[in-house]
């Protein structure tokens, strides 16, 4: 889900959803759980969705899952739901507004929906202009909410949730991995091209199944991953069972981002049959044949860069060393929304174990540069603890175009890589080298997984053309600019 101003900052998500046919599972216990294993996905709100017995109702605000679910607010949630759904949302330059949160829970005289989405669509401004034109009245600034409009107007003549879902997605294009609950029905729907992860997963004795963004908040739910969800595919869990709707299904190349496998998934998760761990030391293992160096350590960025310079010094020869102590309690600086705030979170978020670089020749192997403060700021603290070298290493190549899909990618005047040759980006960030993984290694990181990868944000090559007209932000700009005809 993300806010459709795409001169700001963009978000990834976090969905997840629950169905247990018996009411054996407490699901605010279990969705509780697994919000906590995609915190990592996002960190400016979250909330849950419940459904007891074809009633949904929940809770979502602003903040971290243990802000917003006090034991206060968790104590007056509705007991004896069968049925849940959770979200966790990504933080963004602007839009910090409670209307964004989800699940969107969604009230219409075909019953009620609860509504979750990770992703970007592209032609969103031209649905929510054409909906405003009928009369829709939008409280947010998310495509999720377009979603839910195109879905409840399709679900008045369709005969089920299911076909609904199906004529949304002939309509809605971009990127979405979505969990839609219905009074009697839990569905996961992925977009043609599979940009963004989803995955199902089998309650303990069969009772019955969730969905999530990753295997990890599987794994936190005692749920056993069955398989990934199908670009294209909607899947219905029901007291029938599970089944499956293919029509979407191969109308559109496979291309996960790959940015999934470099940063964003928790190392645990398996994408697309893949183990991301796996696939960080190989980037790092591919960065040591690309950009070898002479040096006494290798050490990592924590948390992406951490496997990634294991493999690198596995691939070298060279010794690995914890580099950095991690404040547990600082969010990870790339999602911080302005940059004072990111200058900040650098400050209080990394401490060198100096022991380990004092007077040595130190790889650092990062993820990637965006902006370049965080970069900076890290040479600079291994420079002072008495590094006699620092050599930097990516496990990414360089950021040199927006994304348009749901990576917190900026746009091009804030990248560090516009416009700037290696050497000048070192220059900048002052280490002593600087190497990025090439795009050609890049799109062989997931080593056991049979799709292909979205690296627009480095190529500048889209799966899906880019959207030709850009959404304004109501909650950034004028008011009297939010009501102009906007068209795709």
């Amino acid at each position: 889900m993300c806010d459709l101003n795409f001169s700001g900052l963009h978000e990834e998500c976090g969905v997840f959803g629950i169905y247990d046919k018996t009411g054996a599972t407490d699901m605010i216990s279990a969705t509780y759980s697994a919000l906590y294993a995609l915190q990592h996905r996002g960190q400016e709100s979250c909330g849950m969705a419940l459904n007891v017995d074809g009633v949904i109702s929940g809770h979502r605000d602003l903040g971290l899952v243990n802000e917003v679910f006090t034991p206060t607010v968790l104590a007056g949630l509705p007991q004896g739901a069968k049925m849940a759904t959770g979200h966790v949302r990504y933080a963004t330059s602007g839009s910090r507004v409670r209307a964004n949160a989800q699940p969107m829970v969604v009230r219409h005289c075909k019953g009620s929906m609860a509504l979750c989405h990770n992703g970007n669509l592209v032609n969103a401004p031209a649905l929510r202009h054409d909906l405003e034109m009928n009369g829709a009245i939008f409280h947010g600034s998310s495509d999720t909410e377009v979603i839910s409009y195109v879905l409840t107007t399709n679900r008045l003549k369709a005969p089920s949730i299911e076909a609904a879902v199906s004529l949304t997605m002939e309509q809605i294009k971009g990127a979405y991995s979505l969990v839609i609950m219905s009074p009697t029905k839990l569905l996961a729907a992925r977009d043609p091209n599979g940009f963004r992860p989803l995955c199902i997963g089998e309650l303990p004795d069969g009772s019955g199944w969730a969905f999530a963004s990753e295997s990890c908040a599987l794994d936190a739910v005692g749920a056993t991953f069955v398989r990934d969800v199908k670009p294209g595919e909607i899947v219905v869990a029901d007291r029938n069972g599970l089944r499956s709707l293919e029509d979407h299904c191969g109308t559109a190349p496979h291309t996960i981002c790959v940015f999934e496998y470099v940063y964003f998934a928790r190392p645990d998760s398996v994408l697309e049959g893949t183990c991301v761990h796996e696939a960080r030391k190989q980037a790092g293992r591919f960065l040591a044949q690309e950009h070898p160096v002479e040096a006494d350590v290798v050490i990592g960025a924590p948390d992406s860069g951490l496997d990634a310079a294991l493999g690198y010094a596995e691939e070298s020869g060279i010794p690995y060393g914890v580099g950095f102590i991690k404040n547990k309690y600082i969010g990870r600086t790339f999602i911080q929304g302005s940059q004072k705030q990111r200058e900040s979170s650098v400050r209080l978020k990394l401490n060198v174990i100096a022991s380990t670089v004092r007077g040595k020749r130190v790889v650092l192997v990062d993820d990637s540069v965006v902006r370049g403060t965080t970069s900076t700021r890290t040479i600079k603290l291994l420079r002072d603890a008495g590094a006699k070298e620092v050599h930097y290493r990516i496990s990414a190549p360089p950021f040199t175009h927006p994304c348009y899909f749901g990576t917190d990618i900026p746009d091009q005047k804030l990248l560090v890589a516009t416009g700037r040759t290696v050497e000048q980006i070192n220059e900048i960030i002052g280490a002593d080298t600087l190497g990025y993984l090439s795009v050609e290694h890049v799109q062989q990181l997931a080593i056991h997984s049979h799709c292909g990868f979205c690296t627009g944000c480095f190529t500048g090559k889209y799966p899906i053309p880019e959207p030709a007209q850009l959404m304004e932000d109501p909650f950034s700009v004028p008011l009297s600019q939010t009501n102009k005809s906007k068209s795709l």
